[in-house]
């Protein structure tokens, strides 16, 4: 089917993340302290959970809600037991991202180092994802 083609809304990339956690609220106020995320929207059932919200870090958006079960394809990390995606993350100084983000609740699962790519370290999140704090 040929369909026409529609631009990319404002701000998002041809590809965006779309996470899904027990807990979202919580996580985005964490993505806030570690990372600096800034909200851009929310959508919430009568009950509190997140039905759909937006946030960006940097210049790269997300999309997030919480787990559902009644819709069953969609699972959360914790539900996973974990994630075999992580988030690889651009940023000016990789030391002070990795802090912040360390006194934000974030677990480092690998130290900072030099690598061929840049100054970069691994960190699991309350959540279970993993992300990589980087300075190239």
């Amino acid at each position: 089917m040929n369909r026409p083609a529609k631009p990319v809304p404002e701000g998002f990339h041809t590809a965006t993340a779309y996470l899904c956690i027990e807990g979202a609220a919580a996580a985005i106020e964490f993505y806030a302290k570690a990372f600096g995320a800034r909200e851009l929207m929310r959508h919430t059932d009568p009950d509190g959970r997140i039905r759909h919200a937006q946030f960006v870090i940097g210049d790269s958006p997300f999309m997030i809600s919480d787990q559902y079960p009644e819709f069953g394809m969609i699972r959360s990390v914790q539900a996973l037991g974990g994630s075999p995606v992580s988030i690889f993350l651009y940023v000016p100084d990789a030391a002070a991202t990795f802090a912040e983000a360390l006194a934000a609740g974030a677990r480092e699962v690998m130290p900072l180092s030099e690598q061929p790519y840049g100054y970069s370290g691994g960190l699991a999140d309350p959540y279970g994802l993993l992300w990589w704090p980087t300075t190239p």
